[in-house]
């Protein structure tokens, strides 16, 4: 009786890679003529760029039946694309990896080998970076926040080329909420985790999609979908400042039992004013952040619409999540 072969599922976001894509398709059919145990699907998501990637992955998929194309209406960022291919994904591992190349799709094997180990999750960890200064410090900010909002191990370092087993994706997909975060996603399912070392390459073209304000934005997602220690620090910052002024009072009450000729002082005052209005603004804003998220979650607002697919079974219960 013939074993039955295991299945990898590549997950690709595109975006603005219509020159390098069909070079990391390349990269990874070669690879995986040498990984013989193993069947193989890639799953291309545009995340509607504008240029002609799309078009790019509609005749790689004209040439494979294995090659699956997904088109979204608008743009709604990495971690939803990311979404949309764990759901239409049935291997049994599925591994993420980006667009331009600089993931090396030859290294695959590192991380299906840590799978086969027994891990549940395996991200690939650059020693040497070749991502911009910007794009740099971008990572460690979202270092940081990863292990003061969502308890990540301090020791494990978090990537976009990463593969996990079958079971963590049918628990990430459960997630139907507007905003998505995939780092989120994997731990809150398992800390069965661990890093292998992976080579990181030049960019050959183009420049990384993540601005500033998506990077804000990607955080708070994190932050606001996956943990309450926001609000948990601004009620512990609000009981601080409470106290420091409650003392600060008694003091002032004191000083001008002692020597009722001292100035009160009109500067003092205004700072003290401008200073506990502001925290009482942003500690407002952070809850109006959250209940803005879950008004816009009540009202189905969708992770991402699909206007076109190809190599896909139609399953209309997945257009629009």
């Amino acid at each position: 009786m013939r074993e039955i072969m295991k299945k990898i599922s590549f997950v690709i976001p595109c975006y603005r890679s219509e020159h390098t894509l069909p070079r990391v398709i390349a990269e990874i059919d070669e690879k995986m003529k040498q990984m013989t145990q193993y069947e193989y699907d890639i799953f291309l998501v545009n995340d509607c760029s504008p240029d002609n990637t799309f078009g790019v992955i509609r005749a790689l998929c004209r040439e494979r039946e294995n090659i699956k194309g997904i088109n979204f209406a608008k743009n709604f960022g990495q971690h939803s694309a990311l979404m949309a291919g764990l759901r239409y994904s049935d291997g049994d591992y599925v591994v993420c990896l980006d667009d331009d190349g600089q993931t090396p799709a030859d290294e695959v094997d590192k991380l299906i080998n840590k799978l086969e180990e027994g891990y549940d999750a395996v991200y690939a960890k650059y020693e040497h970076k070749q991502h911009s200064a910007f794009r740099n410090i971008g990572s460690k900010l979202n270092e940081l926040m990863t292990r003061m909002m969502l308890e990540k191990p301090a020791e494990l370092y978090i990537s976009s080329y990463f593969a996990v087993r079958r079971f963590i994706v049918e628990d990430m997909i459960r997630y139907e909420n507007s905003y998505p975060y995939v780092i989120g996603l994997v731990l809150r399912t398992t800390r069965n985790i661990t890093n292998v070392a992976v080579n990181h390459r030049e960019r050959e073209e183009g420049k990384s999609g993540y601005t500033f304000k998506k990077l804000i934005g990607l955080w708070f997602n994190g932050f606001t979908a996956f943990s309450v220690k926001p609000l948990r620090i601004a009620t512990g910052i609000g009981c601080c400042f409470a106290f420091i002024g409650f003392i600060y009072g008694i003091y002032t009450i004191i000083k001008r039992l002692i020597n009722p000729d001292v100035p009160m002082g009109f500067s003092a005052m205004m700072s003290a004013i401008v200073f506990f209005g502001g925290m009482i603004m942003i500690m407002l804003g952070l809850i109006g952040e959250y209940i803005g998220r879950i008004y816009i979650s009540m009202n189905n607002s969708p992770q991402y619409v699909i206007r076109e697919r190809i190599n896909i079974e139609p399953d209309s219960s997945n257009n629009m999540l």
